[in-house]
């Protein structure tokens, strides 16, 4: 008598065998071949409530087919789960259950799935894991199934709280940040009625895509949109940011200042060693919005700006620095260790008076934006390279936006086309 390999459990079985007597597995005789074959009925296992995790069944000859998943903590931007890899692989389902189990507990180890025994994996004791883990899962969900107001309510209050002070100066600017996150949130509308832990991608770039309001309105949503899953990430309600990947597509419509005249920057260049005027003159040949300043890395040896505000074009862009003002703006990281050390409102403040004593009329921080645009206009910069160096969007031509990258030297030639003979002296600073 021969003995074969039974291919269900692999046991040495008899060759005359019509079935296999471990695991009954009807064998390949004369005699089998004329009836049907009888698919083994799958044995069913518990399910596993949401958030435990998952258990599955590989294909193929394997020593251990189960692969053992943790719960899902990452999706995609439109919502959909993204596969964790698995902890182990086990013999048998029992065995993945109680791998996973010790996962929940903080007790599993590599290797931890030659130690189980299966048989001492009851499905009374499963049931009774599921119970513990759906009861303490419901806690925890009423805890955190918040909508989108009350968690806004906990952030302001997290924000804003607390924050006692006799300085008519600092009460001001606390004052204006809560109004203006509060009109941040009354522009959300969409998503009061929705659960905060819920939201995804899409349903926050909609409130900014939809939004019909100005560029500076936006600003503000994308704003409170960070500090609201900033709150949540700590207070455990939201482990995902989804806010990170919110832009703001349209163009910032707000370039609509005054911009300096020739006669003015003459007057702001000759008393450059005030540090404000200063620094308004490193604004109005440069571009960017005044809070790009605060966090804007300065590279002195390639001689070039990286910044910009959270838009989808604006965000860290490069601007060359002009030959106009590299001393100024070396002398000023030099001394300073950054461009603006000051909060943009108090630099206003500071810009309006340093203004006032020259004889030059009142100015906004802005209006060095709208004085580089103009400066770059009439030198003749190119149209797109100018939409590139003060972030606008290059919609309107998709081979422009998507193929072509100016190089750092492309850039410096056409922002050196701005000529400032006429305003800078050769005055040494």
């Amino acid at each position: 008598m021969a003995l074969i390999t039974c291919p269900e459990c692999g046991a040495q079985i008899s060759n005359k065998a019509t079935f296999c007597p471990h695991c009954g597995l009807p064998m390949a005789t004369p005699e089998n071949a004329l009836k049907k074959p009888v698919k083994k009925p799958r044995r069913k296992h518990p399910k596993l409530p949401n958030g435990y995790g998952s258990i599955k069944k590989l294909s193929g000859r394997r020593s251990n087919p189960y692969g053992v998943y943790p719960p899902v903590t990452e999706f995609t931007l439109e919502g959909l789960p993204v596969q964790p890899k698995a902890i182990a692989y086990a013999k048998d389902w029992y065995s993945a259950f109680g791998l996973l189990s010790a996962w929940h507990a903080g007790t599993f180890h590599p290797g931890q799935e030659a130690e189980f025994d299966s048989r001492q994996i009851t499905d009374d004791f499963i049931r009774s894991i599921v119970a513990a883990f759906n009861y303490g899962n419901s806690l925890r969900l009423a805890e955190t199934d918040l909508k989108f107001p009350e968690v806004y309510e906990q952030y302001a209050q997290w924000d804003f709280g607390g924050q006692e002070t006799d300085d008519p100066d600092k009460l001001r600017r606390l004052k204006k940040r809560k109004n203006s996150m509060q009109a941040a949130y009354q522009n959300c509308s969409q998503l009061h009625n929705m659960i905060f832990r819920n939201l995804r991608y899409k349903d926050l770039q909609a409130v900014v895509d939809q939004c019909p309001l100005k560029h500076a309105s936006k600003e503000l949503i994308v704003v409170l949109f960070h500090k609201m899953y900033k709150y949540a990430q700590i207070a455990e309600i939201q482990s995902e940011d989804y806010s990170k990947h919110v832009t703001i597509k349209s163009d910032d419509d707000d370039v609509s200042g005054v911009p300096f005249t020739i006669d003015e920057l003459k007057k702001i260049w000759s008393h450059r060693e005030d540090p404000t005027l200063e620094m308004i003159f490193i604004m109005c040949l440069s571009g960017f919005r005044i809070s790009a300043y605060e966090n804007m890395e300065v590279n002195l040896e390639e001689q070039y700006f990286r910044g910009g505000v959270k838009t989808k074009n604006g965000q860290e862009r490069i601007v060359p620095i002009h030959s106009g003002i590299y001393l100024i703006v070396k002398r000023r990281i030099e001394r300073d260790g950054k461009l603006l050390s000051v909060s943009p409102s108090y630099f206003r403040k500071q810009m309006y008076n340093s203004l006032e004593k020259i004889g030059v009329e009142r100015h906004t921080p802005h209006d060095c934006r709208d004085t580089f645009a103009t400066l770059c206009d009439a030198a003749k910069v190119g149209k797109n390279y100018l939409k590139r160096l003060i972030g606008h969007s290059l919609a309107g031509d998709i081979t422009e936006d998507k193929y072509i990258h100016p190089s750092l030297e492309v850039l410096r030639s056409e922002i050196e086309k701005i000529d400032l003979s006429l305003i800078v002296t050769n005055e040494p600073d």
